[in-house]
């Protein structure tokens, strides 16, 4: 499970609010994806999971140079038949 110190700022926390999530919803998926890739719409990395209440997530990020600092796009629930495999 990797490990990342999230940039979170008010306008992405205010993003995810806008979709019924959390930024700890976010940091679930992504510390433990069930899938990972890029954004055929950004080019940033993404990955899929569920949140602790079952939904299921797309999350949007880039990383740092540093390997270590993630900083979050967007996050929104997606069917799970959206999900590349």
């Amino acid at each position: 499970m990797p490990y990342y110190e999230y940039q979170w700022t008010d306008e992405i926390i205010d993003h995810l609010a806008e979709h019924d999530l959390t930024p700890e919803d976010f940091e679930d998926v992504a510390s433990d994806p069930e899938a990972t890739g890029i954004s055929e719409s950004s080019g940033s990395d993404c990955c899929f999971g569920e949140t602790v209440d079952g939904r299921f997530i797309f999350c949007a990020y880039d990383v740092e140079a540093d390997g270590i600092t993630l900083i979050p796009r967007t996050a929104f629930e997606v069917p799970r038949r959206s999900r590349k495999r």
